[in-house]
């Protein structure tokens, strides 16, 4: 992304349009996600667009970025700008991340390789989900056929089996992640009755349990469960709905799917991950000795209280990501903005901020950035992207969004992102 991205983005899409051609991308996020539901199952849109109860925490998310709103300046030089960061010993072209965004075989088939793919293309990292629909190994394998040494991170849930926390650090370790983001606020799931209302899980259906079915110490797990069946547990009752589930977990277990139709593996598998995938009883003393589990860079993800963020940086973390989990887990919590501010405040430079939930607009970025984050990551608007055109969609909305940052940049005076602050901010009154 050289300087003059946008208008280069920009143009490029009206070059296009002499000759009558349409993106096929909505550049805004309002037609982006209508489009998106029409191209996603119920399943999926429930699975991804969804939020906890209500929707309030989305809602919220929504209403603390409206709050600030941006000050132009004018007269100002703005002809060369960078929107460039340096992130954990790595320069990044634009301070943007592609969050982790659990099921997405829901979306596509193949999906995190496609939105790794995606990723490397344009240079930003993309955050692997712990819940992905491809094992890590074969999506950083991916990525690399994009661009050798393709930034990438792993989002870690931490399991009630501490072999399989080990052996998950190590692979990433192995894949070259720039860091681990220990995902914090969902030791369980929240209410979401989008799901809830379709009986949807989508892990029940062996879809999003890739990063396990492909873990040795996982495997030795599963394979336990089956050479020791629990003798009081119950078969599932012949039904229409009891075979779909389990020609979908067929396909999604590795190996070939008719096999894993009589294979007693698959099924296991799902039963063994819905007792194990996490942990509610994790603490500040796990954090404080995972340093010594791991050589990567350790990001917490879900903090909201500044409180927390004290602990967080006293405890040496290398970084934070303000989340909400997109309003998904805590209805009627505290907008990711808002609480950005005051973990900002409260951290006081001592570690890399970042911030999720509720960003969808280059627009959005900015006030981030100007609030005191280091960088943004990006969520839905991605995966409505996969969407609509894959791999090439995913890579689509990323270049909208770093585009109309660059523009939001020059047009408001500022020619470096590493210089935004409150000073480019007005807090509106409402």
């Amino acid at each position: 992304m050289d300087q003059g991205w946008g208008r280069e983005r920009q143009n490029a899409i009206y070059r296009a349009g002499i000759a009558d051609a349409r993106p096929t991308v909505p550049t805004d996020f309002g037609e982006l996600e209508r489009r998106a539901r029409q191209a996603m199952s119920p399943k999926a849109w429930a699975y991804i667009a969804g939020g906890a109860g209500e929707g309030a925490t989305m809602r919220a998310n929504r209403r603390a970025l409206d709050r600030w709103a941006i000050v132009p300046r004018v007269l100002r030089d703005t002809s060369q700008r960078s929107l460039s960061i340096e992130l954990f010993g790595q320069t990044l072209p634009a301070p943007l991340l592609l969050s982790p965004v659990g099921a997405g075989g829901l979306v596509a088939r193949n999906a995190d390789i496609a939105i790794g793919k995606a990723a490397a293309s344009l240079g930003l990292p993309y955050i692997l989900s712990n819940q992905g629909s491809s094992a890590m190994e074969d999506v950083t394998t991916a990525m690399d056929t994009v661009a050798a040494g393709a930034p990438r991170w792993f989002q870690l849930y931490w399991s009630v089996d501490e072999g399989l926390v080990d052996s998950f650090l190590r692979r990433a370790e192995a894949t070259g992640a720039s860091a681990v983001a220990v995902t914090l606020d969902t030791t369980m799931l929240g209410w979401r009755p989008q799901d809830l209302n379709l009986g949807s899980l989508p892990f029940a259906q062996g879809e999003g349990i890739a990063q396990y079915t492909g873990d040795p110490r996982f495997r030795a797990i599963v394979d336990e469960k089956v050479a020791n069946p629990d003798p009081e547990a119950e078969s599932p009752k012949p039904s229409l709905g009891a075979i779909k589930t389990l020609v979908s977990i067929a396909r999604n277990a590795p190996g070939a799917w008719w096999r894993n139709l009589v294979d007693k593996h698959p099924r296991a598998a799902v039963e063994t991950f819905l007792e194990i995938y996490s942990r509610p009883s994790l603490s500040w003393t796990d954090i404080a000795g995972l340093r010594a589990r791991t050589s990567l860079p350790i990001v917490l993800k879900g903090i909201l209280h500044p409180d927390d963020a004290r602990q967080a940086v006293g405890l040496g973390v290398d970084g934070i990501i303000v989340s909400n989990h997109g309003g998904r887990q805590v209805d009627g919590s505290i907008g990711s903005i808002d609480a950005l501010v005051d973990v900002v405040d409260a951290v006081g430079g001592q570690t890399k901020i970042l911030v999720d939930s509720g960003i969808r607009t280059g627009a959005d970025v900015f006030k981030a950035l100007a609030l005191g984050a280091d960088a943004a990551c990006i969520g839905r608007p991605h995966m409505y992207g996969l969407a609509l055109r894959g791999q090439a969609g995913v890579a689509e909305v990323m270049a909208n969004i770093t585009a109309e940052l660059d523009l939001t940049m020059g047009l408001s005076g500022h020619t470096d992102v590493a210089s935004l602050d409150r000073g480019a901010l007005s807090k509106l009154d409402y």
